[in-house]
């Protein structure tokens, strides 16, 4: 565990600095960071800053050749990792020989490559400009409230602009405190509130699914917890109502990892009377809906694509989300899917979310994903597949009478599939197009 605010930070980044210089790296040049949580991560992208450095975390949950063709792409000059990644890393070296050239396209002001997950294709690297990551803290500590009393437990991934740029960034801004985690353990996290006494802490629903599961979690001393926030998809609703038994808000961030990724965002005085919502725009944050589809654009969004100058996910100045949104009345928006997810049976626009939701308040179902399968009556059906919890066994008889009481016909699932895993990223989200290809 490591507790650090900005000053530290500041000091580890001056020795990261130097060993930078001592290492030759200049102006341009790509540093790649492979190694479990640690405040150096964070200082070395201070470090690359002020040298004009590009700084790329990558994601050690990927295979030695995914983070190989990363490398390559990235053109990273040195690949800096901690003891653990130490055998990975190597790997790597193997197959991709460093330093690489010098990456072209780079201009002043890049600092943080930053690799998508990947669940449409290969991963891309979003070019998140200093300006721009100043802008997404500025959004983060004005939508939660951060100040210099904040403490934050954090236990994501440094890697992911989520586990970075949410709270991590905005807290040592903010003159806060972080108590850093180096990977997520529900037993920790517990003892840690407990022990530590965090104001918040940043989760996503499997991490926030395992909390619940823990046998401590009924009996662990909550009450210095102002909120928790979430994100990264869409939180299931019996998640959400598990914290909220438990007195603690549960906020929402919604953004991606070309927005910084905070774009739409759930305040603390708003989420208990609003389970379940995204929130309203962020600080500086224009956001216009096409077609159900959410665009951004704001001076928290990354400047484009590293090697696609001309990336159409950017085209006309915003950022197209491919995420699907509904906005009430009030100005507050709702998540529903993927534009690539839709599924249109029978001429009826069906959102799978609304029946995972609704499979996952079933406590017999661990997982659930819903795809549309070609059928030649009504173009393409809902299919509903999911993963049991360890030692239960799923009841398609109640799921069926929960879908009769809760959804229209035309959504039920034609087919539901218990299977032992989902495939799924090295972030965790379900890859649905290899899921689809499983069932077809």
């Amino acid at each position: 565990m490591f507790e650090f605010d900005g000053r530290a930070i500041e000091r580890i980044a001056a020795a990261e600095l130097a060993a930078l210089r001592a290492a030759g790296v200049q102006a341009g040049d790509s540093i790649g960071w492979l190694a479990l949580n640690h405040p150096r991560a964070i200082a070395l992208l201070r470090a690359c800053e002020r040298l004009g450095a590009r700084f790329v975390p990558l994601n050690w949950r990927l295979t030695a050749p995914e983070l190989a063709s990363i490398a390559d792409h990235a053109s990273l000059q040195l690949l800096w990792h901690d003891e653990a990644m130490r055998p990975l890393a190597e790997q790597v070296g193997g197959l991709v020989d460093l330093p690489l050239p010098p990456a072209t396209g780079h201009q002043a002001g890049d600092l943080m490559l930053v690799y998508t997950s990947g669940t449409a294709g290969a991963p891309k690297g979003a070019i998140h400009t200093a300006a721009a990551m100043q802008a997404n803290i500025a959004a983060a500590i004005d939508v939660q409230g951060l100040d210099p009393s904040t403490r934050t437990l954090a236990v994501l991934p440094l890697f992911h602009v989520g586990g970075l740029c949410i709270q991590v960034l905005p807290t040592l801004a903010a003159g806060g405190v972080v108590r850093l985690h180096p990977r997520f353990d529900a037993a920790a996290w517990l003892r840690d509130v407990a022990a530590w006494r965090p104001s918040t802490s940043l989760l996503v629903p499997a991490t926030m699914r395992a909390l619940i599961e823990h046998p401590d979690w009924a009996t662990a001393d909550l009450s210095s917890l102002d909120f928790v926030n979430t994100g990264s998809s869409i939180v299931p609703r019996a998640l959400i109502d598990a914290f909220h038994a438990r007195g603690v808000p549960v906020c929402q961030v919604y953004g991606a990892t070309e927005t910084g990724p905070v774009t739409i965002a759930l305040r603390p005085q708003d989420a208990l009377a609003h389970p379940g919502k995204a929130g309203r725009p962020a600080l500086g944050v224009e956001i216009e809906l096409v077609e159900g589809e959410v665009r951004v654009r704001g001076p928290n969004v990354a400047r484009g694509y590293h090697g696609e100058p001309e990336a159409e996910a950017f085209a006309g100045g915003w950022f197209h989300t491919g995420d699907l949104a509904l906005r009430t009345s009030d100005g507050l928006y709702e998540i529903v899917g993927r534009r690539n997810d839709l599924i249109i049976s029978g001429g009826e626009n069906i959102h799978p979310a609304e029946i995972e939701n609704l499979a996952l308040g079933d406590p017999a179902v661990a997982q659930a994903a819903v795809v549309g399968v070609p059928d030649p009556r009504w173009g393409e059906v809902p299919v509903l597949v999911l993963v049991a919890r360890p030692g239960s066994a799923i009841d398609e008889a109640v799921l069926r009478r929960q879908f009769t009481a809760q959804l229209a016909r035309y959504k039920h699932p034609q087919r539901i599939v218990v299977v032992d895993a989902l495939p799924t990223t090295a972030l965790g989200k379900v890859r649905k197009s290899e899921l689809l290809r499983r069932l077809t």
